[in-house]
C-alpha cells in the first residue's frame, strides 16, 4: 500500500525524487542541493537555448544523491547537457551527508544502479531492505499529503524549481575560508567519476555557483578542489559567487546563501545567456 500511493504522487519533494529518476526525458538537468532546486529556472534555460530543461536538485541533498540520480537518469537515457551547482563545503567529510541519503530508500528495489551508494548509508543497510516497510519509515504522513490534490497548490514548482519568497534586510557578513577541513574522498571520487560518465556520453557539462550574499576570506576547500578539477578536465566553471550586483543588493536573497524569486529570476536569466554565449563557442 505504502508503495502503491507513494508512485501515485503527483507533487512534492518526494514526487520530485522519483520523477527525476524514473521519468525525465528533458535535454538539460540541474543538478544540485537547496541552492540549485531554489536557485535555477528551467524555463529560462528553455527559452534561451531551444532545449527542455528539468531541475533535479533536493534540498538537504549531499553529492551522494546527485550521483546517485545520475546514474538512474543514465540508465534510460542521454541528457545533452548537465549543470551541476557548485557550493561551498560540498566536498566536507560529514556524518549527515550519509544520513540525508534517506529520500532515495523508496527506490532501491527497482534501481541496483543506485543501490551502492545508497548502501553507504551504513555497513548493515542492504539488510534493512529484507523490510518492505523500512524504505518509508517516516514518510507516511509526507505520502499522505502528497496524494492529495490540495497540495498541488500549496506544492507549485516549476520544472523543479521551487521558489524562496523572503527578502534579507542585513549588512553582508564576513566568513573566513581559509582553515582546511577534511575531504570526504568517496565524495571526491564521485565527482571524478560525475565527470567521466559526462565525458563519456559526450554530455556538456557545467560546473555553476549562483550568488552568494556574504564576504569571504580565502577560497573555501571544497570550491577550491572543484575549480582545480574543472580546470584540469576542461570544463567550463561559472562562477557568480561574488558577483558584485548581487553583493549590493540584499532584497533579491531569501537568506545569506539563496536568492529569492525576484533573484532567481535575474541570475537564471544571467546563467542562460551565458550558456547561450559558450554553446556558440
Amino acid at each position: 500500500m505504502l508503495k502503491f500511493f507513494y508512485n501515485r504522487q503527483s507533487s512534492g519533494w518526494e514526487y520530485g525524487t522519483r520523477y527525476s529518476a524514473e521519468e525525465t526525458t528533458a535535454d538539460v538537468l540541474i543538478f544540485g542541493a537547496s541552492r540549485a532546486q531554489q536557485q535555477y529556472i528551467p524555463t529560462y534555460i528553455e527559452d534561451s537555448l531551444h532545449l527542455s530543461c528539468y531541475n533535479v536538485g533536493r534540498d538537504g541533498t549531499p553529492f551522494f544523491y546527485h550521483y546517485a540520480v545520475l546514474q538512474a537518469v543514465l540508465k534510460r537515457y542521454t541528457p545533452k547537457m548537465i549543470i551541476l551547482d557548485c557550493e561551498y563545503a560540498a566536498l566536507k567529510k560529514t556524518t549527515s551527508s550519509y544520513e540525508r541519503l534517506s529520500p532515495l530508500l523508496p527506490l532501491y528495489s527497482n534501481h541496483p544502479e543506485m543501490q551502492p551508494v545508497i548502501q553507504l548509508r551504513s555497513p548493515f543497510e542492504k539488510y534493512k531492505f529484507i523490510s518492505h516497510i523500512y524504505p518509508y519509515n517516516s514518510m507516511l504522513f509526507k505520502i499522505g499529503v502528497a496524494n492529495l490534490e490540495s497540495n498541488k497548490i500549496k506544492q507549485q514548482d516549476i520544472k523543479g524549481y521551487v521558489a524562496m519568497k523572503g527578502s534579507l534586510h542585513e549588512p553582508l557578513k564576513t566568513i573566513d575560508h581559509t582553515v582546511k577541513y577534511e575531504l570526504d574522498s568517496i565524495k571526491v571520487n564521485m565527482l571524478d567519476s560525475f565527470i567521466e560518465q559526462c565525458r563519456q556520453r559526450n554530455i556538456d557539462l557545467y560546473f555553476v555557483c549562483p550568488p552568494y550574499y556574504m564576504n569571504t576570506i580565502g577560497t573555501d576547500y571544497s570550491f577550491a578542489v572543484t575549480k582545480q578539477k574543472a580546470a584540469e578536465k576542461k570544463i567550463d566553471f561559472i562562477d557568480y559567487s561574488k558577483d558584485s550586483m548581487f553583493l549590493r543588493s540584499p532584497q533579491l536573497f531569501d537568506d545569506t546563501v539563496h536568492v529569492n524569486f525576484t533573484g532567481s529570476k535575474i541570475f537564471s536569466a544571467m546563467i542562460a545567456g551565458e550558456l547561450k554565449k559558450r554553446i556558440k563557442k
